[in-house]
């Protein structure tokens, strides 16, 4: 009786913190959360850790991680050791490819207003194509 007041079945970790079923599910696949057993009518339990867990994998997620690096994130922390440094990196990491992003899209952005500053109506399409403003760049 001990065991199920710590342990939550599955229906109610979702219905605690919005995480759906279905994900909690793929999640222990994946190996980010583990079950500490199963009812007699076969529902997971889990610890009372699961809530860290998924609140966890949610705000990594929003931050860019992947959940293959969540996971490599999590077994630092399964071994005793707090992974911040190795969070610290992965963030470093999304920083740069953000900066390129930002790079990239301000190139495209120019290519776009240098296309619509030099817009002119054409009238008469003598050329086989569809738009010819955008074609001849």
């Amino acid at each position: 009786m001990l065991l199920q007041e710590k342990t939550k079945q599955i229906g109610a970790v979702a219905k605690q913190t919005g995480v759906p079923i279905k994900t909690i599910r793929y999640y222990e696949e994946l190996g980010l959360l583990k079950a500490s057993g199963r009812t007699e009518g076969g529902f997971r339990l889990f610890d009372s850790d699961v809530y860290e867990r998924l609140h966890f994998i949610k705000r990594a997620q929003s931050l860019g991680l992947s959940l293959l690096e969540i996971k490599e994130l999590l077994e630092v922390h399964d071994q005793g050791d707090l992974p911040c440094d190795h969070i610290k990196e992965k963030l470093q990491d999304k920083v740069a490819v953000i900066d390129k992003q930002i790079q990239e899209l301000i190139i495209f952005k120019q290519e776009i207003q240098g296309l619509l500053s030099g817009w002119e109506k054409v009238t008469n399409n003598i050329e086989p194509t569809i738009c010819p403003i955008i074609q001849r760049y």
